[in-house]
């Protein structure tokens, strides 16, 4: 998966960030969070045995980041108040826009609404933000994220209620 991430991060950020913005998002932000797969809202798409595209949800308080990015607990939300989180989608960039993203964002809004969350919210990096849109989510607001260099890496933050 750490493959996988590293090339999505870099090939599919060319036309979003800069080279410098892409290489430190993929190097100080994006990898496995190991928490979603012990918490077994992981999951990858693979065909033939080749993984093609990696994403999951969160029924924890980290709204991005791979384990290298977290400073500490990762404490559980609450579904009844808080809304859970979509986290660290990556596709193969030599598959784009097949629909594997969506496929991912389909089966985790079901995984969340089972666990009895009402809302998914996520940290959209530039090239996420068409997919994230396009599944119906709305943007809550712009940010940025300071990262060693020094470089900036605008962000969006998006929300998503569930039927």
């Amino acid at each position: 998966m750490e493959d996988l991430i590293r090339r999505s991060g870099i090939a599919l950020s060319k036309g979003f960030y800069t080279e410098e913005q892409a290489a430190a998002v993929t190097r100080y932000v994006f990898g496995v969070d190991t928490q979603l797969v012990e918490d077994g809202t992981y999951f990858v798409l693979e065909r033939e045995g080749l993984l093609l595209a990696c994403g999951g949800w969160s029924k924890r308080a980290a709204l991005f980041g791979g384990d290298r990015h977290k400073s500490g607990p990762d404490p559980l939300l609450d579904p009844a108040t808080q809304p859970a989180r979509i986290r660290a989608f990556f596709v193969d960039p030599a598959v784009p826009r097949q629909g594997l993203g969506r496929r991912l964002m389909e089966h985790c809004e079901q995984e969340a609404a089972q666990a009895g969350f009402t809302t998914l919210e996520l940290a959209a990096t530039l090239p996420g933000v068409p997919l994230y849109r396009a599944c119906g989510f709305e943007l809550v607001e712009d940010f940025a994220l300071d990262l060693p260099g020094p470089v900036s890496i605008p962000l969006s933050r998006m929300r998503k209620h569930l039927a």
